[in-house]
């Protein structure tokens, strides 16, 4: 059976020693100006769009318009880039990394793909930042595609049906993340979940989430890819 194997970024396949934060909240500050309120929001397992959206309620600022939230996303990006032109130091690769990934492409009838949270420039710019090709994933499903997390399964699914000659569903799609949210979302198209534990979630919570398979890193790549191909 081929698989459409889908990667959350953050938390999973690298660590960004806190840019997203520090460029997304620095973006919120310009746009509103005290930034002291954001550190009671939890980043995780949202997408960007959603986050903007909760910051500005936290501060206040609510009802606010979808312009205004793209208006925050653009300049979040921009700011995230120079940040990481700056420096990159503190940005790591995830246990298992890219060893997983080689593995994964040269297994004949396996996809690529990202389904995650950042909007799409956000995402190429982390990854390239942790020496990671974006162009390895294939498909993408993104935050600039939809602010619902549980729409991008189904959004991913749709742009691997050319290479699959059909939209894939069930177990024919894996999603790997690092968050509950991570688990959750796939249940829509009956997409199976890895979860591991190298995010802000430790190993039980996310079993308890009712992943097909739960690992506290991806360290072992055996172990990994059997638990993905199933």
């Amino acid at each position: 059976m081929r698989r459409l194997v889908l990667f959350d970024i953050d938390g999973t396949i690298l660590l960004s020693a806190g840019a997203g934060r520090r460029a997304i909240t620095a973006a919120l500050a310009q746009e509103i100006g005290d930034a002291s309120v954001f550190q009671r929001v939890r980043f995780d397992g949202k997408t960007d769009p959603q986050i903007v959206k909760e910051l500005l309620e936290a501060a206040g600022h609510s009802p606010h318009s979808e312009e205004r939230v793209e208006a925050v996303c653009t300049r979040y990006v921009a700011l995230l880039e120079t940040e990481l032109a700056a420096s990159t130091r503190g940005m790591r690769l995830m246990p298992g990394f890219p060893a997983i990934l080689d593995r994964l492409e040269a297994t004949e009838g396996i996809v690529l793909g990202l389904l995650t949270g950042n909007l799409a420039r956000g995402a190429a710019l982390k990854l390239r930042a942790a020496g990671v090709d974006p162009a390895r994933f294939r498909v993408g499903a993104f935050g600039s595609d939809s602010g619902h997390r549980p729409d991008l399964p189904a959004i991913a699914a749709e742009r691997a049906a050319p290479l699959f000659g059909r939209v894939p569903a069930g177990d024919e799609v894996v999603i790997i993340g690092d968050t509950p949210a991570d688990i959750a979302c796939g249940s829509g198209i009956g997409a199976r979940a890895v979860g591991v534990a190298t995010g802000s979630y430790g190993f039980a919570e996310l079993a308890a989430c009712g992943a097909h398979a739960v690992f506290q890193d991806l360290g072992d790549v055996d172990a990994a890819i059997a638990a993905i191909i199933g």
